[in-house]
């Protein structure tokens, strides 16, 4: 059955133990984020047997997923809850990013009930204009936050990289100690500081993170080996850990330029498309309502994605050495969004070749 998503556990977690390994000489905790793969738990188990201890999601379904399915870990919410949801929250999470006031106020209100505590990283935008106080005018809004005694204010964090890809360097990290700094001046106890995500891994290869950020947050680099933002393969991590499988439907001859006029796709996309003469086409039974379909990175040489609709993926096989006829396998490497939609995608089964199971 394809379209099929090949998830490789043992990739997966040789990676983790390299980064836990790397990690531990900066004195840095790493958080393994689960999201890009939709909370499953024997991806958090291969990242707890490689020594994480701590599992990150952005979904409260996805934690109650893996806490129901027996994953024993410290879990963190890394985006801010809803108002709507922080009764749920203050009975799932250990540990949780907040960027406002009245969210932080709410937990605690319903901790007090329960008589539980959870950590608090209230988050510092430090120009990625995300979530977050602003870094130049944060400190009135922390030092509130470090008075509520069950929604316990323990670290402060960022993100840097996701949004609009802005570079997690030395000198802003240093903002984020800094500023850590003059909150333990003022009181507040301060333990966490948490400034780093895949994007900033980098910073520990060449020597350079700031002392004193001492947590991580990384999903892509544990799972695919790459660092989207960087726009890198990792050279000391596996690029191997996923693997799409789609299926050939339909190999002719056609010519490379769609006939006129044209406007837009169904997608409102305006598409370039070069002249190339007459190419030999195959189109895939996969399309973007199962991934996205510009994050596909074929496997099988002499093979290039053209484009996609909904249902449809046309690849130009005319390089390729090999005869390709329907009901031929292609495969593909995916980026990071391109992984994310095809783990959502009910429609695509996932397969855990190391772990013997099928979803």
């Amino acid at each position: 059955m394809y379209p099929k998503l090949i998830i490789r556990l043992n990739e997966i977690r040789e990676n983790a133990k390299k980064l836990v390994d790397l990690a531990s000489r900066f004195n840095v905790e790493m958080v393994g984020v689960t999201k890009v793969v939709c909370g499953e738990p024997v991806v958090a188990s291969a990242f707890i047997e490689a020594g994480i201890k701590k599992i990150g999601d952005s979904r409260l379904d996805n934690i109650e997923r893996m806490k129901n399915a027996g994953i024993n870990a410290h879990f963190q919410l890394i985006r801010s809850p809803m108002l709507s949801e922080v009764s749920r929250a203050a009975s799932l999470i250990d540990s949780v990013l907040v960027s406002e006031l009245s969210v932080m106020a709410a937990l605690d209100r319903e901790l007090e009930k329960s008589g539980r505590k959870i950590e608090v990283i209230y988050m510092i935008d430090l120009g990625e204009l995300r979530e977050g106080c602003w870094h130049e005018e944060c400190m009135e809004e922390l030092l509130q936050a470090a008075r509520f005694k069950h929604a316990q204010l323990t670290g402060i964090g960022t993100n840097l990289g996701c949004f609009y890809g802005v570079l997690p360097t030395p000198d802003k990290l240093k903002k984020l100690v800094d500023i850590a700094n003059t909150l333990k001046e003022e009181g507040a106890e301060i333990s966490v500081i948490s400034g780093g995500n895949t994007a900033t891994i980098y910073l520990m290869e060449e020597g350079t993170l700031p002392e004193g950020i001492n947590q991580f947050r990384v999903g892509e680099a544990l799972i695919l080996g790459t660092d989207v933002t960087g726009q890198r393969e990792i050279s000391f991590l596996s690029q191997n850990g996923v693997e799409l499988q789609a299926e050939i439907i339909e190999v002719k001859k056609k010519p490379s330029r769609p006939a006129s006029p044209r406007k837009h796709d169904a997608f409102g996309r305006d598409v370039e498309v070069e002249d190339l003469g007459t190419r030999i086409r195959a189109i895939l039974a996969l399309g973007e309502q199962d991934v996205m379909v510009a994050g596909l990175k074929p496997l099988e040489k002499g093979v290039r994605v053209l484009h996609g609709s909904s249902d449809h993926i046309v690849v130009d096989v005319t390089e390729s050495a090999r005869e390709w006829k329907p009901g031929d396998v292609m495969r593909f490497g995916l980026s990071y969004g391109a992984l994310l939609r095809a783990t959502t995608s009910p429609y695509v089964r996932k397969v855990f070749e190391d772990a013997g199971i099928i979803r």
